[in-house]
């Protein structure tokens, strides 16, 4: 028998049977899903959604995943010390640069070698003195310096370690392995940065992922809190 005749005997149409799906595309990993199926953070946590942009991954010992995001776009809050240091970085650099053409002009000693030689030793000392700048908003926090940035998820933080040294330096990581390096000075001075900064700390706390560093933070809120009510009272004549 024909395929005419099955043809004729189903009133003239053809019936097409379903495409066959393989059980391995059924079963495909739930990683390779569109990024914008991701599931964000459960809101009852206090957390805000975070923008999806990327795969998700689970937060360590716990099914929720999170997603894994570029650097923020948003800026709230951002150092108001650090145009003037640039600033003054700019300067310094700029005055070595002048002194040293200017002695080798007076001796007769100024060549083209020896120029680029003071150039780039005041490239290096513009490098050194360079400010990072540091800006937050609701979950972020970053640093940007004269090459790249570094920014952590503050409602995300693993650890919290303060290094000591001649300069000291704020350490903070958060789960995905990001990390940033602060001076804490700059926490100091601009309260709303260490506002933000906090607030995410507490998250991380709340959610179990903070396991260490709550003593570097009490101490530096303690300080904050110190120099503000010192401040308040500077500012009446009470002090």
């Amino acid at each position: 028998m024909t395929g005419g005749d099955d043809a004729d005997r189903n009133g003239g149409r053809r019936r097409h049977e379903p495409p066959h799906t393989p059980p391995s595309a059924a079963a495909a990993d739930p990683l390779d899903a569109p990024a914008d199926r991701a599931r964000p953070l459960p809101a009852d946590e206090g957390a805000r959604p975070l923008p999806v942009t990327g795969r998700a991954w689970p937060l360590p010992d716990g099914p929720e995943p999170v997603v894994l995001v570029g650097p923020p776009s948003a800026t709230l809050v951002v150092d108001r010390h650090w145009a003037g240091e640039r600033r003054s970085a700019v300067r310094v650099a700029t005055v070595m640069l002048a002194v040293m053409a200017v002695f080798d002009l007076a001796n007769g000693t100024l060549t083209a070698p020896r120029g680029l030689c003071w150039t780039a030793v005041a490239l290096l000392l513009l490098a050194v003195l360079h400010p990072a700048r540091v800006s937050a908003g609701d979950g972020w926090l970053a640093s940007r310096g004269l090459l790249r940035e570094r920014w952590v998820h503050t409602d995300l933080l693993t650890s919290v370690v303060r290094a000591e040294g001649m300069a000291p330096r704020l350490v903070l990581r958060d789960v995905f392995g990001h990390r940033v390096e602060l001076d804490p000075k700059v926490l100091t001075a601009n309260p709303l940065l260490w506002h933000e900064l906090d607030r995410g700390a507490r998250r991380s706390l709340q959610r179990g992922l903070l396991r260490c560093g709550e003593a570097p933070l009490r101490a530096l809120a303690a300080r904050i809190d110190g120099d503000g009510a010192r401040r308040l009272l500077e500012s009446s004549g009470l002090d």
